[in-house]
């Protein structure tokens, strides 16, 4: 599921624009897979909808992110990258959307090196001009599928690897199986990171599918959520995190100063998970 549209308001003031080149406010625009809908909020902030749903929410300070599970996703990025001691790392987002948090790590990192791979064209360029990115070698778009562009990367290629990729309300299948696990550790460098945005409505299993495929391929996985997500008594998101290496150190901690009232899942809670869970080999 993209996320929900819950929000955390910000201190720009409406009366400028920080967006000068921004599309259409509450109208329609076509794209290549369907049509896009932008509105602005009185922080100056920008939700993009895609075909309906929230998709990217952009706020005036590109490091202020909206929807709470990429700023969990910044908080491990910025753990990891911080122990890592690269100043340049080279970074990949599975899905682009408009970009948020591509745009953020450009902002705190601009040495870092990333690109996003978003399947639908039109949505790829308009997003470049209606909210100014940065360009390549920077942030580079490339237009494909998502797990065509996963299996084509060579291996040992990126730092961080981020998968939030959605068909309608779900992550296509060709990029929750263990073939797609196998790919993100193949591209991933020694020690490198991955993260996958989850998002299922309770009873479906597939949270303790994702963590049971994953740890088939990698040694080190992890969950964070809320903790009635993690309980299976409604639906949000979850961001799973698999590396090699040990998850970066004082990530519970980073996000106990979160907005909302998130966890990093505790070790029994995730074997929970993975034993509960099937493997998906499709």
């Amino acid at each position: 599921m993209p996320p929900r549209a819950r929000r955390r308001s910000g201190a720009s003031s409406a009366g400028s624009s920080p967006f000068p080149h921004l599309g259409p406010l509450g109208e329609v625009v076509p794209v290549s897979t369907g049509v896009v809908r932008l509105e602005q909020e009185s922080d100056g902030s920008v939700l993009l909808e895609v075909n309906g749903v929230p998709s990217s929410h952009l706020h005036p300070d590109p490091g202020h992110l909206v929807f709470e599970y990429m700023r969990w996703m910044l908080l491990a990025i910025d753990l990891h990258l911080d122990a890592s001691g690269d100043d340049a790392p080279q970074l990949a987002h599975l899905g682009g959307g408009g970009c948020s948090l591509p745009r953020a790590i450009a902002a705190l990192r601009p040495r870092s090196r990333q690109i996003v791979v978003e399947l639908d064209a039109l949505l790829a360029e308009h997003v470049r001009t209606w909210f100014d990115l940065p360009r390549s070698p920077q942030l580079r778009i490339r237009v494909d599928d998502a797990a065509v562009a996963l299996a084509d990367w060579r291996e040992d290629r990126f730092d961080v690897l981020v998968r939030d990729v959605f068909a309608g309300d779900r992550t296509p299948d060709s990029l929750v199986s263990r073939g797609a696990a196998e790919h993100a550790d193949r591209v991933l460098r020694e020690g490198g990171l991955y993260l996958a945005n989850c998002a299922a409505a309770p009873g479906t299993g597939l949270l303790a599918d994702e963590v049971a495929t994953l740890s088939t391929v990698f040694e080190h996985v992890g969950v964070i959520a809320e903790p009635a997500h993690l309980s299976g008594k409604r639906r949000g998101n979850a961001v799973l995190l698999a590396s090699a290496h040990p998850l970066p150190d004082g990530l519970d901690r980073a996000l106990r100063s979160d907005a909302v009232s998130v966890r990093l899942a505790r070790p029994e809670q995730v074997t929970a998970l993975r034993r509960s869970g099937r493997v998906l080999e499709h």
